[in-house]
């Protein structure tokens, strides 16, 4: 009985992680009302900005975390090199770890 729990369990947690994969953007490389595609620059500015558009957007709905109208892997990696200069690594991050070093 334990082993069947156990194994269910797995089951609903697994069944549970797939339900949250990511699919398909359809709108990969196609323009925007204003003919803009997005890109590598654009994905690292909105990364970076991200925190403050997701505050935003809980109160909008005329407002995104994330581009639909991107160029792909570009626009990827420059939202997440964005995002992780400002919420992780860059800017309060490395501040956060020096001032760790200096106490102990």
């Amino acid at each position: 009985m334990k082993k069947f729990a156990i194994g269910l369990m797995l089951l609903i947690f697994v069944l549970a992680l797939s339900a949250c994969l990511p699919g398909r953007n359809t709108m990969e490389d196609t323009a925007d009302k204003d003919g803009h595609v997005a890109g590598f620059f654009m994905g690292l500015w909105q990364g970076f900005i991200s925190p403050i558009t997701f505050i935003i957007s809980i109160f909008s709905k005329t407002v995104n975390i994330y581009e639909v109208h991107n160029s792909g892997f570009w626009y990827n990696f420059g939202f997440v090199l964005g995002a992780g200069l400002f919420l992780n690594g860059g800017i309060l991050g490395s501040r956060s770890a020096r001032r760790a070093k200096r106490k102990s």
